[in-house]
């Protein structure tokens, strides 16, 4: 099993993804992994997302699937058990962050704070996704926290798009970003496989640390 450092340097970009057809989610993973893309998170919010996770997961070794939206130990738990070699959440609690901390799975909470930095630098974390990274200041907040949190590592989330992943992973502290733009709902409906692994290879060529 990778760690979630490994996890994260498996490409520049990890495209998150919410699944509304299970029976889909293999062709778009094989699809991710022609356009070099070698990780992939499937949000759980949906009634699909789990089965998703295990289609991928028994399917399409070639890529590492993980579950995010993990709000609960709960979710972490079912993740785990549908095959996901991961997880993330758009936050942290004190709950998952003692959980998470020696689950049998990799486990990433999100920060948007110092204030979160701290909580989880105290429960054993030194990776992160920075989420909504838009929002929590994007590559100027990534700046300000490199100071007082040196060995903090990041996943920025939320608003990052193609012609702006390059400023982000430019970053000493930023391993990968997350993105949605990979896997648009249109192409989804559509089964666009084609033009998502377009997408997959520009993401796959962007610089990384």
């Amino acid at each position: 099993m990778l760690s979630i450092a490994e996890i994260l340097h498996l490409s520049p970009v990890i495209p998150v993804v919410t699944i509304e057809d299970a029976a889909s989610a293999p062709d778009l993973a094989r699809a991710l992994v022609r356009g070099g893309i070698r990780v992939l998170e499937i949000t759980l919010r949906t009634a699909q997302a789990l089965a998703a996770i295990e289609e991928v997961a028994r399917a399409v070794p070639e890529i590492r699937v993980g579950a995010g939206t993990v709000l609960s130990v709960g979710d972490l738990q079912r993740s785990a058990d549908a095959g996901a070699a991961f997880a993330i959440s758009p936050g942290a609690t004190p709950d998952l962050l003692a959980a998470g901390a020696s689950f049998r799975i990799p486990y990433l909470p999100a920060v948007a704070t110092a204030s979160d930095l701290m909580a989880g630098f105290a429960a054993g974390y030194r990776h992160f996704k920075l989420f909504p990274a838009n929002v929590a200041g994007g590559v100027a907040a990534l700046k300000a926290f490199h100071g007082p949190f040196p060995e903090a590592r990041f996943c920025p989330t939320g608003g990052v798009s193609l012609q702006t992943a390059g400023s982000y992973l430019a970053l000493p502290n930023v391993l990968c970003v997350g993105g949605s733009w990979i896997t648009p709902p249109e192409l989804l409906r559509r089964r666009d496989w084609a033009e998502i692994e377009t997408l997959a290879r520009q993401a796959a060529a962007l610089r990384v640390r």
